[in-house]
């Protein structure tokens, strides 16, 4: 099962939407609920990172305020793992974040399905970057 799970995490350029879809569940920054959304997933330099499009995002003042998550797999393999959220603050690993994402996301083929162009200077300005840190040392 292990190395489904590997295989499932280890999305490249060439991967599809549906690939780098997963589902999230953090607590309510004020009442401690669950609260489950799907999401992207994005990798770089081995880890995993969730960030998203330039904007406002509920499940990173979630993250903030209880780091605690658990990653739910659902394409390819199913699986829901524990994690802690790393809150991504310094520039330098920001920003080799962000270009591999944009250059990701810029493709010809527009895995992501966009439709438009993004840049790297929006995403440092508006876009949440954490880093997913799995409680399974066998998938960091």
């Amino acid at each position: 099962m292990i190395d489904d799970i590997r295989r499932a995490l280890a999305i490249t350029p060439a991967s599809t939407a549906w690939e780098r879809t997963a589902d999230i569940t953090t607590a309510g920054r004020r009442s401690g609920r669950p609260h489950r959304m799907e999401t992207w997933f994005y990798r770089h330099d081995g880890r995993i990172y969730l960030s998203g499009l330039p904007g406002r995002r509920d499940w990173y003042a979630n993250v903030r305020a209880n780091p605690r998550l658990t990653f739910h797999l659902k394409h390819g393999v199913r699986a829901d793992l524990p994690a802690t959220a790393r809150v991504v603050t310094g520039e330098e690993e920001r920003r080799a974040a962000f270009e591999a994402f944009v250059a990701d996301l810029n493709q010809p083929h527009d895995p992501a399905r966009i439709g438009r162009p993004t840049d790297v200077a929006a995403w440092l300005a508006g876009s949440p970057l954490v880093e997913v840190v799995f409680d399974d040392a066998r998938l960091r």
